[in-house]
């Protein structure tokens, strides 16, 4: 051996010793510097996939969706050459700029150019294109797609979906996007509403599913995979009716675009629970967009105080009945009343007064007079008793946050008196709506519910709630007085709220006109900036609906009082509920349902005779002697007054149509086979068919239909009624 072989022969051993220790030692340990290689391996081989849970959803009282998570996708151009790899045949990043923001721009709102920009920028490995390239559809993705351009992605994300738009958007909230922990790591998460307040129930929790797999990802056998289920958030049923709710929406969207007044409310609630059908204010905003978030953050109808104004008057007058002081005969002069102890004057809203009046009509003119009269026959400290039994000055605890308590302001002698007319005191809406259901529930005080029951996905009801007594301020008796004299508000000769009057319901309620004032700018003067408001019920023997409207500082017509725009909401939404609701108006009698029997092959004047016995229109078409088809057809159930079409065996004949709806015009076109076409809307005020004409296939009928001239001023909100118009204004 010569000495170069013994060298290396050396060299090799020595290795081959080193290598097999090393051997030895991994195998005995199980470590390889200080590393624990199995738990390596595991971790190498170990992959994790998350499995996706969905946020809860918001549903009103019906299970119609207000707010539920939907898939939507972003758009992402990786632009870098860096991403597509040598020798590749595919490539991976945008290669064709031009072509690529020429197709790019037919698909989502941004300019070519401003595009092509992003797709020629330096440096970046990949370009986003704002909110243009968010919250893409399937669908949108799906027709770029289709173009296979290079370098063009998307990411899938979570979408909070609120159907209706600005439809109770601060009641309802919104959820989006945040970094919670300031670590750039976002989380989905309520930031507004009952999306914020209940975050707890609608989170969801994402899963994971954990496997080991090969180099090329496929799962090895033999090996455990663990699954951790994803849970989804629990579902929320609000007590709102999206019914009504639209039936509020809708009225002040009208009066918003009309009078463009700074702030408005509206709350609808069951007279007898305290739930609300309906939440809404002006300025709004779409939580799809946040579109409008920035100039009113706050919901105002739980989150801001201010003074009542006469509604007030509702609940003093309340007091002083249980306390068995108000006796409506009883008389008092009006005009001013000078309050003890140096607290100045009070005055009636006319400034003058109207004489010696009694008290009814002193409530029924809104005199403030005749409220300082009845808080000193019943003392100030029991008057304070019923604000604290009526829960003013207290959140009402709905369950919403930033709930305002609002101010009982009860120091000095003249503060106690404006108290008693809606002044110097601060109230939110929610505590005059928990307020207003004493009266309208017997006595028995609810407290507003907004919240119905929250479901977990298995069905489970985590929380359900019920109606709750938030107290019993006053007796039965004195909520069935107060009714009575609130009902008269609307129908005496001086009331201040007949404006207010609903044909075939029998509306009660306070009008209120409230002063206000500004930090930094004091006491706002001119007759347009007041707080007006309707604080009302129907019906006033059995109420079902409260109705509360306010509006501030409203742009009002030189011959219009504040009480017009209030009444554009109030009546519309309260006539409308109560009739979705299926509440029959006053006197109504029940209907007889008839079922119509089949007249085919009868006689024409029997057929006609047992019709009428029904009180069913029979319409004659043709002039033959027996029936040989009718619409509708035999077992129907039918109201009175519905019309019958008897087609003869006879040549047919054109009826006169005027005064016809378009549903009825439509079932003569359909029995007689004619053709036809027509344009308007409501009634048939002209066809072109004279009444007598014989009919054919070859018939061609065109009719004129015009709604009703009530109708139509209905509809476009003309009111030719100009009298009640002064308001009156507290001081």
């Amino acid at each position: 051996m010569n000495k170069g072989a013994a060298v290396l022969f050396v060299i090799f051993t020595l290795l081959f010793i080193t290598l097999a220790s090393r051997f030895i030692t991994i195998q005995i340990t199980g470590e390889a510097e200080g590393r624990v290689l199995a738990s390596y391996a595991d971790q190498k081989y170990t992959k994790e996939r998350i499995l996706d849970a969905t946020r809860g959803s918001i549903l009103d009282r019906n299970g119609e969706l207000l707010a539920f998570n939907t898939v939507s996708y972003r758009l992402v151009a990786v632009i870098s050459p860096k991403a597509t790899p040598e020798n590749s045949s595919r490539p991976y990043h945008v290669v064709d700029p031009e072509k690529t923001a020429e197709i790019l721009a037919r698909h989502i709102d941004m300019d070519k150019d401003a595009i092509y920009e992003r797709l020629t920028r330096e440096g970046p490995w990949q370009v986003e294109f704002g909110e243009a390239g968010r919250n893409l559809t399937y669908e949108e993705k799906r027709a770029i797609e289709r173009y296979q351009l290079p370098g063009i992605r998307f990411i899938r994300e979570t979408k909070r979906s609120y159907p209706n738009g600005d439809f109770a958007s601060h009641l309802i909230g919104f959820a989006r996007y945040q970094d919670q922990n300031g670590n750039g790591e976002e989380e989905f998460v309520g930031e507004l509403g009952l999306e914020k307040a209940l975050e707890t129930y609608l989170k969801e929790e994402d899963g994971k599913i954990e496997y080991q797999s090969d180099l090329w990802g496929y799962i090895l056998p033999h090996k455990e995979t663990h699954v951790t289920p994803p849970k989804d958030g629990a579902d929320v049923y609000l007590t709102l009716d999206k019914k009504i709710q639209t039936f509020l929406e809708d009225a002040m969207n009208q009066v918003e675009q009309e009078y463009r007044p700074r702030k408005m409310m509206g709350i609808v609630a069951d007279a007898k629970t305290g739930e609300i059908y309906a939440m809404a204010q002006r300025p709004s905003f779409d939580p799809n967009t946040r579109e409008g978030i920035t100039d009113n953050w706050q919901n105002i109808v739980v989150e801001t105080a201010f003074e009542p104004g006469s509604t007030m008057k509702i609940f003093t007058l309340a007091a002083a009945v249980e306390e068995g002081v108000f006796h409506p005969d009883d008389t008092f002069p009006s005009g001013q009343y000078q309050v003890p102890d140096g607290g100045g004057t009070i005055r009636d809203h006319n400034y003058v007064g109207w004489g010696t009046i009694t008290f009814l009509e002193g409530i029924q003119r809104s005199s403030n007079v005749a409220m300082a009269y009845l808080l000193e026959r019943m003392g100030s400290e029991t008057f304070r008793n019923y604000l604290d039994k009526f829960k003013f000055g207290q959140p009402t605890g709905i369950g919403l946050d930033h709930e305002a308590s609002g101010v009982i302001n009860f120091y000095y002698p003249r503060d106690k008196v404006s108290t008693a007319f809606g002044q110097a005191t601060s109230t939110t809406a929610l505590q005059l709506v928990q307020a207003m259901t004493a009266i309208t529930n017997d006595g028995k005080m609810m407290r507003p519910q907004v919240i119905d029951k929250i479901v977990a996905e298995d069905g489970e009801i985590l929380q359900n709630y019920e109606p709750e007594v938030a107290g019993t301020p006053i007796s039965k008796e004195t909520a069935q007085r107060v009714r009575e004299i609130l009902r008269s508000t609307v129908t005496s000769e001086f009331g201040t709220a007949r404006r207010y009057e609903i044909e075939g319901y029998d509306v009660a309620g306070k009008t209120g006109t409230a002063q206000i004032f500004e930090p930094g700018v004091g006491k706002w003067e001119g007759r347009e900036n007041y707080i007006f408001s309707f604080l009302g019920f129907a019906p006033y023997v059995d109420p079902k609906l409260i109705v509360y409207v306010m509006i501030q500082q409203p742009d009002l017509p030189e011959d219009e009082s504040g009480s017009v725009p209030v009444s554009k909401i109030f009546k519309p939404v309260m006539k409308n509920s109560l009739q979705y609701l299926n509440i029959k108006p006053a006197g109504m009698q029940d209907v007889e349902i008839s079922v119509l029997p089949d007249l085919v092959d009868e006689p024409v004047a029997g057929a006609r005779e047992v019709l009428e016995e029904l009180e069913l229109k029979p319409i004659i078409i043709g002039n033959g002697t027996r029936i040989k088809k009718m619409l509708p057809e035999a077992e129907e159930q039918l109201m009175p007054d519905e019309k019958i079409l008897l087609v003869t065996d006879g040549e047919m004949t054109m009826p006169d149509v005027t005064g016809w709806s378009l549903r009825d015009v439509k079932k003569l076109v359909s029995v007689t086979g004619i053709r036809f076409s027509y344009e308007g809307t409501g009634f048939v005020v002209k066809q072109n068919l004279e009444p007598g004409t014989v009919l054919s296939a070859e018939s061609t009928l065109h009719v004129e239909l015009q709604p009703p001239l009530e109708r139509f001023r209905e509809q476009n909100g003309t009111n030719t009624d100009r009298d009640n118009l002064a308001e009156e204004r507290t001081e």
